[in-house]
């Protein structure tokens, strides 16, 4: 899949810069993430790894994270950058933090070389996170 606009080039760019600043010296997989808000402001996120694993931070939370401190709550789109040689989707967790504040964000995951993306929307099928709809509830 090709990349569709300049507006993806641009988010995928945030995220390539992001994945620079990763701190992954324990597993060597870094990630970076590109959080676009419905208002057009792009917040970046990398993982930060720890050597207690379950302090580690993924990219994609940071991401939404920092854009909640930020008072942004809308989110279009985010993408996801990482050094291997296939697109790489979002954990469970993440998954579950993007469903809390946009069910339907798109999510294009990326290699460095962008030689292909993999893209789809949380919500979808397949993508399923627990979320309030499940439990019957409104916001």
């Amino acid at each position: 899949m090709k990349e569709g606009s300049g507006q993806d080039a641009s988010l995928r760019e945030a995220a390539l810069r992001a994945l620079d600043n990763a701190y992954a010296p324990y597993s060597n997989f870094r990630v970076g993430a590109a959080l676009r808000a419905r208002s057009g402001e792009v917040i970046t996120g990398c993982n930060v790894e720890n050597s207690v694993n379950s302090l580690a931070m993924c990219a994609e939370t940071l991401a939404v994270a920092s854009a909640v401190s930020q008072g942004l709550t809308d989110f279009d789109e985010i993408a996801i950058v990482t050094e291997d040689s296939e697109p790489t989707p979002p954990c469970g967790a993440c998954r579950q933090v993007l469903n809390e504040f946009a069910p339907n964000i798109k999510v294009s995951s990326y290699t460095r070389e962008a030689s292909d993306i993999r893209a789809a929307i949380v919500g979808d099928r397949g993508f399923i996170c627990f979320g309030i709809v499940l439990l019957g509830e409104s916001r």
